[in-house]
């Protein structure tokens, strides 16, 4: 299985968060499974710390390394696709996870209800 992590699936996961659902936790540590972190992510969670919105867990690009999630870039055809998909909702970085999963056939784990709106495999995180 290929996952994309959503943001908040990701703080979950670092955090032993009990929000993360036995599921899909079970699917993320599994040996079988690629896990894979956007770049968006990382962007997003960036900007929250530097709002005061967030907590960033210090050395997390350490972090992401040591869970063996791969990380995932941004490219300039996501960008493009990003901007392509329908406008259900705004939110940029929610997006650009969708636009990256669809391109490289990816299942995006979320607990956010909105992703369902889109043509995209989902996993949920609870």
């Amino acid at each position: 299985m290929r996952l994309l992590l959503d943001t908040h699936v990701v703080l979950w996961w670092l955090a032993d968060d009990d929000r993360l659902g036995a599921g899909a936790r079970a699917a993320i540590g599994s040996a079988g499974t690629a896990a894979a972190v956007s770049a968006a992510s990382a962007w997003e969670m960036s900007i929250k710390a530097a709002s005061g919105k967030l907590r960033l867990p210090a050395g997390l690009d350490s972090h992401l390394g040591e869970q063996g999630f791969d990380e995932l870039p941004v490219t300039v055809a996501d960008g493009l696709a990003a901007g392509a998909l329908p406008r259900h909702h705004d939110d940029p970085f929610d997006r650009m996870l969708i636009a990256q999963a669809r391109r490289r056939d990816l299942t995006v784990v979320t607990a956010d209800a909105r992703f369902e709106d889109y043509d995209v495999r989902l996993l949920p995180a609870r």
